[in-house]
């Protein structure tokens, strides 16, 4: 047998979506009768983030999976380490197959120190993928709690699709979310072949119809700079100036921080809310990210 041939992996792909089960995948079946035993091809070209037409062209052998789309596969299948090896087998791409755990994600000693004097003005460390590897308290007040939220949540692009109390806040909200979107395809050009990055596009591709579509039209920005306009359940409106610092260490990480101008209702709304942070108990500020 051929090893690469398309026929064995698109058979073998068939095979697979046929074992799942779509309830276990987070898929809402409505319909009583299903044609097709476990997932349809457009529910794994969802759960891949990929077209239709091009998972139909996998499966019949007429185009070649590269190594970002093995690894979404990967996922969306739900393949285990001998069927992924498997899988890579087949698309001739064993060389491909990432075989070294990624180190750990941990906030730089200088960002940490910035953090610690920023006491007022919002300000987060964002890493790879957007992760929320560190915060100040009034980024907490700002934003939520990130110390209550698991470190898998703790992910701006993430927070700003998911969470309910972020995403009301946002009056640009639209604006901001494919802004965010554009920055992540960004970070995906950087790192295609990241399982982290696929796993979060492809949740977010079956939870929101918005990202499925912005991120299937490819945007990417780079913008370090921009206003961002706030309805903040306890001060009301803010209109902040969001400017990122990259550190230049190459580690990806950059810091974020959120300025009003002096003499504004901004300004004063953000001193009052930072006024009530510093009368709080300190809770966690950063937290190293394992993934």
């Amino acid at each position: 047998m051929n090893s690469a041939s398309p026929s064995h992996f698109g058979a073998f792909l068939k095979a697979r979506r046929a074992q799942l089960d779509p309830r276990e995948c987070g898929l809402s079946v409505t319909d009583s009768t299903r044609r097709v035993a476990g997932l349809r091809r457009e529910e794994v070209a969802q759960l891949a983030a990929i077209s239709v037409d091009y998972y139909t062209r996998l499966e019949q052998g007429r185009v070649r999976a590269s190594a970002p789309v093995l690894a979404t596969l990967v996922r969306a299948l739900r393949l285990n380490d001998d069927q992924e090896s498997y899988l890579y087998e087949l698309a001739g791409r064993s060389d491909a197959r990432p075989h070294r755990r990624r180190p750990a994600q941990r906030v730089r000693p200088a960002m940490r120190r910035l953090l610690d004097q920023l006491t007022q003005t919002p300000a987060l460390v964002l890493g790879k993928r957007l992760d929320i590897l560190g915060w100040n308290p009034a980024a907490a007040a700002l934003y939520t709690d990130f110390s209550s939220l698991s470190p898998a949540r703790r992910n701006y692009v993430n927070l700003l699709f998911t969470n309910p109390v972020l995403r009301e806040m946002h009056q640009d909200w639209e604006h901001d979310a494919r802004e965010a979107v554009a920055a992540l395809r960004t970070e995906a050009a950087a790192d295609p072949d990241d399982p982290e990055l696929a796993r979060l596009v492809g949740e977010l591709s079956v939870q929101d119809p918005d990202f499925r579509t912005w991120w299937a039209e490819h945007r990417v920005s780079s913008a370090s700079y921009g206003t961002k306009r706030y309805r903040h359940r306890l001060v009301g409106d803010l209109t902040l100036d969001c400017d990122t610092w990259a550190s230049p260490d190459g580690s990806g990480q950059r810091l974020m921080v959120l300025t009003a101008e002096p003499g504004s209702p901004s300004h004063d709304a953000l001193r009052i809310l930072t006024s009530w942070t510093a009368e709080q108990p300190s809770t966690e500020r950063t937290e190293d990210r394992s993934r």
